[in-house]
C-alpha cells in the first residue's frame, strides 16, 4: 500500500468501471417541476441525461375546433385560456385575424389602448417567467415574491378596465371592450415610474447571484443555427443571438411609431434567456410610456354587430407575444363563425429543440432548462 494512503483504504490495481446501467424515469406531468401537466421521459446514465422523450397533450381541450363553433366575438373567451398568463396578447392575435377577414378598420385610440395593455401583459408574463425561474434553479422564493408584487399591480389595472384579472376578453374584433377609466392612466404612470427600480431589484437578486449563475450559465445550450432550424421565437430565439422581433420586423398595429430596442444575447444558455426577459421588461416600460403620452381621443372600438359575418376568404395574423410569435390562421365561409381556425403557439414550437437541449446535462438541470423556455401548457396543448 502506498505510504500516502490512509490505513484501511484499499486501492485497486485497475481503475473501477464507473459505467452504470441506464434507467428510465418520468419527470412530470405535474407542477412545479414541469410547469404544468407536461411529461419528460428521461433515460439516465447515473444522473446524466442520455435521451429525452417529450410527451404532451394532457391539457388538450380542442380550442381550434371550439373556435369553429363560436362567433368571432364569442371565441375571444377561448383565446384567454391559451397562454393564460398573456390573455391580452391572445385576444389581439385572434382579433387581428378576424379584422383582416372582415375588412374592419380599428380606431386609432383602440390601437393605442391595445398596445398599452399588451405591453403591460408582456411585463406581467415576464414577471412570472423570471420569478418562477429563480425558484426553479434554487435561489429560493424571494425572486418569485418580488416579481409577483409588480404583477399584482398590473392585474389590478386590468381589473380597473374590464373587471377581470387573468381571463380578460378585453381586446376584441373592432377594438377593445371598454374605454380606459379615468383612474387607469394615473395608476399606470405610477407603475411606470417605479418599475425600473423594481427590475433593478430582480437583477440584484439574480443576475450576479453565484448560485443562479452556476445553475444557468453554459446550461441548456441552444445554438443559433438550431434555434432557427426549429423555428423557435421570442426571448428563446433572441437569447441565441438572433435579432428578430415581430413588432419591429413585421410590424402590426402602431408599433412602427414607437422607439424601442430589440434585446438579444449571445450566450445561447439559460442565463441568456433570463437576461433577455429582464431587458424586455425595461423596453416594454418605454413603449407604454410613449403610448400614454400620445394617446388620442376618439372611439375605442369600431361598430360591429354581435354576430357579424366575414366574407369568404382567409387571413393570417402574427404578433410578438411574451413567449414568441403567436399566429392565427383563419378561413371564412361567410358564416358567423370561422370555417377553420389554426393556432401557431410559441410555447408549443419552442419545445421542439428541448430533447436536444437536455442531452448531457443532469436531472437537476432539466428543471432549469425547461423553465428557461417559459412554457404555458394552455397553448402547448391547445
Amino acid at each position: 500500500m502506498p505510504s500516502d494512503q490512509p490505513a484501511g483504504v484499499v486501492v485497486p490495481d485497475e481503475p473501477l468501471n464507473a459505467e452504470t446501467e441506464q434507467i428510465v424515469i418520468n419527470m412530470g406531468p405535474q407542477h412545479p417541476s414541469t410547469h404544468g401537466v407536461f411529461r419528460m421521459i428521461l433515460t439516465l446514465s447515473g444522473e446524466t441525461i442520455v435521451k429525452a422523450e417529450i410527451v404532451m397533450g394532457y391539457l388538450h381541450r380542442g380550442v381550434e375546433k371550439q373556435c369553429e363553433e363560436g362567433t368571432y366575438v364569442h371565441n375571444i373567451t377561448a383565446t384567454d385560456r391559451l397562454d393564460y398568463l398573456a390573455a391580452m396578447s391572445n385576444n389581439l392575435a385572434f382579433s387581428i385575424a378576424a379584422e383582416t377577414l372582415a375588412g374592419v378598420e380599428v380606431p386609432e385610440r383602440a390601437w393605442y389602448i391595445r398596445t398599452i395593455v399588451c405591453e403591460l401583459q408582456r411585463i406581467a408574463s415576464h414577471c412570472v417567467a423570471v420569478g418562477t425561474f429563480g425558484a426553479d434553479v434554487g435561489t429560493f422564493f424571494t425572486p418569485l415574491l418580488y416579481a409577483f408584487r409588480e404583477r399584482e399591480m398590473i392585474l389590478d389595472m386590468f381589473n380597473m378596465i374590464c373587471g377581470a384579472r387573468m381571463t380578460l376578453s378585453y381586446v376584441r374584433p373592432g377594438g377593445v371592450a371598454l374605454d380606459l377609466p379615468e383612474e387607469f392612466i394615473p395608476a399606470c404612470r405610477y407603475f411606470l415610474d417605479i418599475m425600473p427600480a423594481k427590475i433593478d431589484e430582480y437583477e440584484a437578486l439574480l443576475t450576479g447571484n453565484e448560485i443562479f449563475k452556476v445553475r444557468t450559465v453554459g446550461v441548456g445550450i441552444l445554438p443559433k443555427d438550431k434555434a432557427i432550424d426549429y423555428a423557435v421565437s421570442g426571448p428563446t430565439l433572441r437569447a441565441s443571438g438572433v435579432n428578430y422581433d415581430v413588432r419591429r420586423d413585421a410590424p402590426y398595429g402602431i408599433y412602427d411609431r414607437f422607439d424601442f430596442d430589440v434585446q438579444t444575447a449571445d450566450g445561447c444558455d439559460c442565463f441568456s434567456r433570463y437576461l433577455v426577459r429582464v431587458r424586455e421588461m425595461r423596453e416594454s416600460v418605454k413603449i407604454v410610456r410613449q403610448a400614454l403620452d400620445h394617446l388620442p381621443s376618439g372611439p375605442h372600438t369600431a361598430k360591429l354587430s354581435r354576430n357579424f359575418r366575414a366574407p369568404e376568404g382567409e387571413a393570417f395574423s402574427r404578433i410578438e407575444a411574451p413567449k414568441g410569435e403567436l399566429g392565427f390562421y383563419m378561413v371564412s365561409d361567410g358564416s358567423i363563425a370561422p370555417y377553420r381556425c389554426k393556432i401557431r403557439s410559441p410555447s408549443f414550437i419552442n419545445l421542439g429543440p428541448l430533447h436536444e437541449m437536455l442531452l448531457g446535462y443532469k436531472v437537476a438541470d432539466a428543471v432549469a432548462i425547461l423553465g428557461s423556455i417559459d412554457i404555458v401548457l394552455g397553448e402547448v396543448d391547445r
